[in-house]
């Protein structure tokens, strides 16, 4: 009996901590995309044209899929085995051989890509595109990569703050203030690179002195090399063609249609992403404490935090969609009258995007399971969908449509379904972990059903400012919670979040909470 209840209070210590972590993400990673689409912005109004803000978009998609290539799937795979170790020889060991064979790839694909410079801007950049934005965003990719494998060491020590300082804070807001003044004194596109190649520098170096204070880098040390390859590879395969997800529609753009297009699309994809930040706000701690209950056999806790985890990404998540997919033109006009032709590829990929919030995190979980080759195979079938849906819908072939970037936006979504729900047919095949039961389900066809007729019919009687459209969110995320106490859709186990909320805000809220039925 006791263990049974220290068996829950764990849980309920480990649920807590995990949704301290995703309010913490939440909002630093909505600083984030904040900071990002603000850039975004910024970058479309002050560069001349939609054209130019595609060939920045272009550089940055080569520097993303290298990194990607470079990072060898220890992104993941450092955090997973540093919380598997007790001794602090084998945890830093698991940090050692993830960055040492991360450099080594790193040097490798810099190389590769100076070598191939002049081709790389022959296929995909227009003849006037000045040729050192690619040479600046190649040279950001070692430091960039560095970042990431720094803060993969900070999330397997299951720290949320430091990572927060030098990946969310300084290397956002510092890119960001620099591409600002850099466009304003007139550098044009290569600001852009500038930008990102300082604010990686920088983060790099300041997330280095935070893990060391974290958790010191020198010392006795035990490597893993085959035992986390064994791991990482298969991830970095999917984690190749999660990238090419986010990544090929804008080089198969940039290849069949001029660089306008991929500027009009790439304004569209940051907004769809707003989605993606919400639920991945919940993967930080998700990750390593998945594992730990795992190495533990404590499955049953596993099935219920994934439950209800999923439902409030449903609920957190679903106001930031019915925002996208409803003023989709409103958002657009901030860019710019240009970009507003890029509407229906926006509402098209946040609903593709919002199909993660209502799987869960379900590859994180496999992967906490130890399932990567799993994992491999649901992204490789997702990325040759991908790139054929691409290639057909984009330009058109046989009886398809020439569809354009809308065409793009049909490409992604489609493999972002697929991925989605084959990984977690796979995870409830595997392992019994799903994300419903009776409340999640019944969360998931309330919102959508009550909340979209409104909200359209709304829509087509005013055109929304931005002040208005970012109140709209907030405004519907209370709507969310006061419709699921109203039809009796919460549980016991919801009183974590309310305290949390009560926590975080210094309020009592009573009025949720009468709704809150009491543990069976």
């Amino acid at each position: 009996m006791a263990d049974e209840e220290a068996t829950t209070e764990g849980g309920q210590e480990d649920l807590s901590a995990l949704l301290s972590s995703a309010s913490l993400m939440l909002f630093v990673g909505s600083l984030g995309s904040v900071s990002r689409l603000f850039e975004r912005v910024v970058m479309g109004r002050l560069l001349d044209s939609p054209g130019a803000f595609g060939e920045v978009q272009i550089a940055f998609s080569i520097m993303t899929v290298s990194a990607t290539i470079a990072t060898l799937g220890f992104k993941e795979g450092i955090p997973r085995f540093m919380t598997r170790f007790e001794s602090a020889s084998d945890t830093r060991g698991a940090w050692v051989t993830g960055t040492s064979l991360s450099v080594a790839l790193t040097v490798l694909v810099t190389i590769a890509l100076l070598l191939n410079v002049e081709r790389l801007a022959a296929r995909f950049f227009e003849p006037s595109t000045p040729p050192e934005l690619l040479l600046v965003f190649i040279a950001t990719l070692p430091f960039f990569v560095g970042l990431e494998i720094v803060v993969a060491g900070i999330r397997g020590r299951e720290n949320t703050i430091y990572r927060t300082y030098s990946r969310d804070l300084i290397y956002n807001v510092l890119r960001l203030a620099l591409i600002v003044v850099l466009l304003l004194a007139g550098y044009g596109v290569v600001a852009a690179g500038f930008a990102y190649f300082v604010s990686a520098l920088v983060a790099f170096a300041v997330a280095v002195w935070l893990f060391n204070r974290l958790f010191p880098i020198r010392g006795a040390f035990e490597t893993r090399t085959r035992e986390m390859l064994v791991f990482s590879f298969p991830l970095v395969l999917s984690s190749m063609v999660s990238i090419l997800l986010a990544q090929i529609d804008t080089l198969m753009i940039a290849n069949f249609l001029p660089s306008r297009q991929a500027g009009i699309y790439n304004a569209a994809w940051p907004l769809a992403r707003a989605v993606g930040v919400i639920v991945s706000s919940f993967g930080f701690l998700f990750l390593p404490l998945m594992s730990r209950l795992d190495a533990g056999g404590q499955y049953e806790e596993i099935n219920r935090m994934y439950k209800l985890t999923s439902k409030w990404v449903f609920v957190v998540t679903f106001p930031a969609l019915l925002c996208l997919v409803v003023f989709a033109d409103d958002l657009l006009l901030v860019f710019g009258p240009a970009y507003t032709s890029g509407a229906a590829a926006l509402a098209i990929l946040a609903l593709g995007s919002f199909t993660s919030a209502a799987f869960g995190r379900c590859q994180d979980a496999l992967s906490a399971f130890g399932y990567t080759r799993y994992i491999f195979a649901v992204n490789a079938i997702a990325g040759v969908l991908n790139v054929a849906l691409n290639a057909v819908l984009i330009t058109g072939y046989g009886a398809a449509p020439d569809l354009g970037i809308t065409g793009a936006a049909l490409a992604t979504a489609s493999s972002t379904v697929t991925l989605n729900g084959s990984a977690l047919a796979v995870l409830w095949q595997k392992s019994g972990v799903n994300p419903f039961s009776r409340w999640t389900v019944r969360t998931f066809v309330l919102l959508p059903a009550v909340l979209f007729p409104p909200s359209l019919v709304l829509a087509r009687q005013v055109t929304l400012s931005l002040p208005a459209l970012i109140a709209f969110v907030p405004i519907a995320g209370i709507a969310s919670v006061a419709l699921l106490a109203l039809t009796g859709s919460l549980q016991s186990e919801d009183e974590i979040p309310v305290e949390l909320v009560e926590e975080n805000l210094g309020v009592q809220v009573p009025l949720i909470r009468r709704y809150i039925p009491d543990e069976e």
